[in-house]
């Protein structure tokens, strides 16, 4: 089940949740992707992150972003890539989040994934997002779901929708539930330099909606998400992406731009800057309709109506069990790894 954050941390958020709403747009952000590398085995003809690689920050660099987000108001982070299992000290990382004040996803798409030492990486994840999809060529991981869920964290399928493939996306989604799994459906944006596969944005939608009324503790993609990519709701940059140099997107992944480092810079003093207002009206003013809303990228950061919404398929879990009690795990309690370990 879901732990609990620590209460001055939730103060904090609920107070940069009213200064957002009061701007009306997403200063301070809540979800962060930190690609921890751009390195991957797979080459999704969807992806542009493998096509165009940065350099890696070391470990010390990149526990210094890792800290740095845990300073602002993030409240869930996801350690990605490319593949973050291809990173050797990618342990030492996990470690290193587990500590911080914000809840802690780990996307990954290998087909071994069993094959890793999951018992003790489940000590610090908070939610475990698995890419499954045909672009991936994995789906036969859904039959590892079994045993995936076993572990102390809460499993997410995180999957690619391409033109063509709705027809198959209540088989996913049904796979899920009977797992207890969630899913996140996200459809193939198109981003610069790769393939578009781009579905029929009203299509997706009205199949998606259908499948959250059907499954509506499964499925997470919220709502707004859906408007978003059917132009009806803006971008917001209340969800960033650090890239494996340490580089912030900003404002946002597609336009490509990387004013600051968080190895170097406080997040939260970069975002009050003119500088940074000035990215923010620039994402305002773009007019590309590329539906890349990273996760939580869209408005609805600025509502605490929409959050709530958003947190509905998590209600079970945030409850605890049926006596409402959240327990106290040994979780996230620190594991010592040699920094020489492979």
């Amino acid at each position: 089940m879901i732990r609990m954050l620590p209460v001055s941390k939730l103060l904090k958020v609920a107070r940069w949740l009213y200064l957002n709403r009061h701007s009306g747009e997403g200063v301070y952000p809540f979800y962060a992707s930190l690609k921890v590398t751009d390195h991957c085995g797979f080459h999704c003809s969807f992806c542009n992150v493998w096509r165009q690689p940065a350099l890696d920050l070391d470990t010390e660099g990149m526990i210094k972003v890792i800290r740095n987000l845990g300073k602002s108001s993030i409240v869930l982070a996801s350690l990605e890539g490319g593949e973050p299992l291809l990173r050797k000290d990618i342990e030492i990382l996990l470690q290193e989040a587990a500590k911080q004040p914000f809840y802690l996803l780990f996307t990954t798409s290998v087909r071994n994934l069993l094959d890793y030492p999951l018992e003790r990486y489940s000590r610090y994840i908070d939610f475990l997002h698995v890419s499954i999809d045909e672009g991936h060529d994995n789906l036969q991981l859904f039959d590892q779901l079994p045993q995936l869920v076993r572990f102390p964290w809460i499993v997410c399928v995180q999957t690619v929708v391409r033109r063509g493939e709705l027809d198959v996306l209540e088989a996913k989604v049904d796979r899920c539930a009977a797992q207890s799994a969630k899913i996140l459906i996200m459809p193939a944006v198109e981003l610069d330099g790769a393939e578009h596969h781009f579905p029929d944005p009203s299509g997706f939608r009205s199949e998606v909606l259908r499948l959250k009324q059907r499954y509506p503790r499964t499925i997470l993609t919220p709502r707004r998400y859906l408007d978003a990519v059917n132009g009806e709701s803006g971008c917001s940059a209340a969800s960033i992406i650090i890239d494996s140099d340490g580089g912030l997107f900003y404002p946002c992944r597609t336009l490509g731009t990387k004013p600051m480092n968080l190895a170097v810079t406080p997040l939260m003093d970069f975002l009050v800057t003119p500088e940074a207002k000035e990215y923010r009206q620039s994402m305002k003013s773009c007019d590309r309709r590329c539906g890349w809303y990273q996760y939580f990228a869209i408005d609805f950061f600025t509502s605490p109506a929409e959050v709530m919404e958003s947190l509905g398929p998590y209600w079970k879990e945030l409850l605890g069990n049926r006596s409402g009690i959240f327990r106290k795990t040994k979780k996230h309690e620190t594991l010592e790894i040699s920094r020489d370990s492979g």
